[in-house]
């Protein structure tokens, strides 16, 4: 106990955390994780918990996964790191291979960077640049369209593409402007309207937003199927496909933004896939290396990456570039994660604990403050509210989803929490008896600090796996 307070009083004095309200956590005897082993973390007194969020989700096969430690250790004793600016190195090679026999079809160049921000400021600059260096050149579409409520990044561009104001609005003096699309979410939908007797309409008028812009709009960002930092929402079924389609239509590029849903968390490689569409950009990071390393790629087409070539006089190169791009040890844990994907049937697995997980969860749906519950494949937000009946949200004051969380902590389960909405995101090593216990946990983390009780409505209605 005195290691631990020592390490304590030194972290208050010495480190600034981020996404913390710092003054809480000076006051607070905040956790101190020392070891990993499998699905589970040990802090400094030894205590044991489920990694219920993945290590901000990007542990995708639990920690000390051995064949990932071996790919380092190997690459550890040829090179840790070597400039990949006018060099190359078989890792990032054969990574390359990997990561392009599973993306969608039509994608086939692959550009490396340092985590999922990085890699969406990549796709930014490149569309950007695209449009006027392609043959007969388009120099007038400079507009970005994209969600509400949508998270892409900490750094300016992507930061430019969010739409979170809790999160992005005092920055807005130094961003560019990006034409917004109301979120479309069933549960607190922007036009009042509910599932199914909507008919859809919020991808109608996504299609009206986007041929009326067509002329203008370089590309239309989304995080497909999930948005996760906005509390795990979910696209209608439909919705996604129906994008893609316009945006071919008006000739506008597509990104996709797969950092929190790549790597089998919705149930296939890349959530893209579940509606059959293909993306011209696609930016990846957080379970590529699983868990292990920073690493990030922006993969995108053949057309696109044409337009960036021409005699050096031209200047035609894509000018962007970080000192650890494609760090051969990062490849290398990336290649063994892809390994694992390729030798074991992950993809089924996360299937049925998917299933495992909704039917759990819609134990919790009738919970007098269980407002809504929304799952895709391993990726669930529970939100929590003060009145089901009118959707009323708790005050931020009463730190409903951190006070929750914490009571969970005690269960031996980490969770972060997105505001009120709990979050579960477990790895996808986990065994059914482990999902059981992580809806259990965050369901006695709710009634430990709410009470229990539960309503004769049901709730939740718009959970998916």
């Amino acid at each position: 106990m005195e290691r631990t307070e020592r390490l304590r009083k030194s972290d208050k004095k010495a480190i600034w955390h981020p996404f913390t309200q710092m003054a809480d956590w000076e006051k607070d005897d905040p956790l101190i994780i020392e070891r990993g082993e499998g699905n589970y973390l040990f802090d400094t007194e030894g205590r044991k918990y489920f990694d219920g969020v993945s290590s901000l989700w990007v542990n995708l096969f639990g920690h000390g996964r051995k064949e990932i430690d071996e790919a380092v250790r190997s690459q550890l004793d040829r090179v840790a790191h070597s400039t990949f600016l006018g060099l190359s190195h078989p890792p990032a090679i054969e990574l390359a291979e990997k990561l392009l026999a599973v993306s969608p079809p039509g994608l086939s160049r692959v550009f490396y960077s340092d985590n999922g921000s990085t890699a969406m400021e990549v796709a930014i600059k490149m569309a950007f640049q695209y449009w006027r260096q392609r043959e007969g050149g388009a120099e007038g579409r400079r507009e970005f369209l994209a969600l509400s409520e949508a998270y892409h990044g900490d750094t300016i561009g992507s930061v430019s593409a969010g739409g979170i104001d809790l999160f992005h609005k005092i920055f807005r003096p130094l961003l560019f402007s990006v034409r917004r699309l109301p979120v479309p979410h069933c549960y607190r939908c922007p036009y009042g309207l509910s599932r199914p007797s909507c008919s859809l309409f919020c991808a109608d008028r996504m299609e009206e937003e986007v041929r009326a812009r067509k002329e203008v709009l370089a590309a239309t960002i989304v995080e497909p199927l999930v948005q996760g930092a906005a509390g795990m929402l979910l696209m209608p079924e439909g919705y996604l496909a129906r994008l893609r389609a316009v945006t071919r239509e008006c000739g506008v590029l597509l990104v996709c933004d797969e950092v929190a849903t790549g790597f089998g968390r919705t149930g296939t490689m890349f959530a893209c896939e579940q509606e059959g569409v293909s993306p011209d950009i696609m930016a990846v990071a957080k379970g590529m290396t699983g868990g292990y390393l920073p690493l990030a790629a922006t993969v995108t087409t053949e057309e696109i990456y044409r337009a960036f070539l021409g005699p050096y006089e031209e200047f035609k190169t894509f000018f962007h570039g970080h000192s650890y791009t494609a760090n051969p040890l990062g490849c290398a844990a990336a290649i063994a994660t892809l390994s694992v994907f390729e030798r074991e049937d992950v993809l089924p697995r996360v299937s049925r604990l998917a299933e495992t997980m909704a039917f759990e969860l819609k134990k919790l749906s009738g919970h007098r403050n269980v407002g809504d519950i929304r799952q895709k494949g391993l990726m669930a937000g529970i939100e929590i509210v003060a009145d089901k009946e009118t959707r009323e949200r708790f005050p931020p004051e009463r730190k409903v989803g951190q006070r929750v969380i914490r009571k969970v902590r005690d269960r031996g389960v980490i969770l972060r929490p997105l505001g009120d909405v709990i979050v579960l995101l477990p790895p996808l090593s986990s065994s059914e008896e482990e999902i059981e216990a992580l809806v259990h946990s965050a369901s006695w983390g709710i009634d430990a600090f709410l009470g229990g009780g539960h309503s004769s409505g049901s709730g939740g209605g718009h959970s998916s796996t």
